[in-house]
């Protein structure tokens, strides 16, 4: 019999959300996403101290002010890490706008141009990389912008019906729904423990498929931020999975069939309207738990970017 992890590859692309390289040899992923906290736990690997000293040292000869070098610095290293991990999975690799630029539209165009640059400096196609971009009005606008141009996008910390309908609209090639956060919400707001079937955070994801489905929208739905495997199971057959190596290690412990929780419908309905800008913030402002997380999201993974930009500081300091 198959492990788990086997079975459910067999019904969802699987994507490993971590920066580690041996973690993604072992569990052999499509894809790979990372974001300023995973940059943050990956910059202690001993995989990649090596790259880390050789961008850390060029970026020290180019000279300039320390902290417009640590911020250089964070990019840089997600480029070199991200080029690292391509050459591993056959697939993409999902690489983060820092955070504080999420209100910013212009600005994440112009980080994503950024970014994209320094991949292809190092051998690495656009085809192969995911801009990852907050789910914000000015987010959205921004992957709309960037999708005409050939870069695709995968629109994270996605919480709400009016976020996923404008990255539908907006023609944007992923999108990253995220599971536990939204159950830890409920959990703490009323206090009850959840089956995986009556999960919020599934419950929502197999919204977010629905909703694709039924308007013939090409948007890839890939569920996020898992707590459990249960969670995981549940969503069997959501078109892409992103999973921590936690979970990928025990779903590859344990053997057994697994069960379709997510039906794909090839019939469209008549797509909604587009959502202009009052109606999605008054649609995301209707959810209380989409305000919270949203917005909890961008700060934890700004201060995890602040984080990592004071270690490089402090490391080329000591050079």
């Amino acid at each position: 019999m198959s492990t788990r992890l086997d079975a459910l590859k067999q019904l969802s692309l699987v994507v490993a959300d971590t920066g580690d390289l041996t973690a993604i040899r072992r569990y052999q992923p499509q894809d790979a996403t990372t974001n300023p906290s995973l940059i943050l736990k990956a910059f202690e690997l001993p995989d990649y101290q090596p790259l880390i000293d050789e961008e850390l040292a060029a970026i020290q000869a180019e000279g300039g002010d320390r902290q417009a070098q640590s911020e250089q610095a964070v990019d840089r290293l997600a480029v070199a890490m991200g080029s690292e991990i391509a050459q591993v999975v056959p697939g993409r690799v999902s690489t983060e706008v820092a955070a504080r630029l999420s209100f910013d539209t212009q600005a994440s165009i112009r980080k994503a141009h950024e970014l994209v640059e320094l991949y292809e400096r190092r051998g690495v196609s656009r085809e192969r990389v995911l801009i990852k971009l907050a789910s914000t009005w000015e987010g959205i606008r921004a992957a709309e912008v960037l999708e005409k141009e050939g870069i695709n996008c995968n629109l994270t910390l996605l919480f709400s019906e009016a976020q996923a309908q404008a990255c539908f609209d907006a023609g944007v090639f992923l999108v990253s729904p995220f599971v536990g956060r939204v159950t830890d919400w409920y959990t703490q707001a009323t206090g009850q423990d959840f089956t995986p079937e009556t999960d919020p955070g599934v419950q929502f994801v197999r919204s977010v498929c629905q909703r694709v489905s039924q308007g013939g929208f090409n948007t890839v739905v890939m569920g996020a931020s898992f707590r459990n495997t249960g969670q995981v199971l549940a969503l069997a057959g959501c078109p892409r999975l992103t999973i921590s190596p936690a979970l990928l290690e025990e779903l590859a412990a344990n053997e057994g069939e697994v069960a379709r929780g997510v039906e794909i419908q090839d019939g469209r309905a008549q797509r909604p309207a587009p959502l202009g800008e009052p109606a999605f913030r008054w649609g995301h402002n209707q959810d209380a738990m989409a305000n919270d997380k949203l917005a909890e999201g961008i700060r934890r993974f700004a201060e995890d970017q602040a984080h990592l930009e004071r270690l490089i500081a402090e490391r080329l300091a000591a050079h």
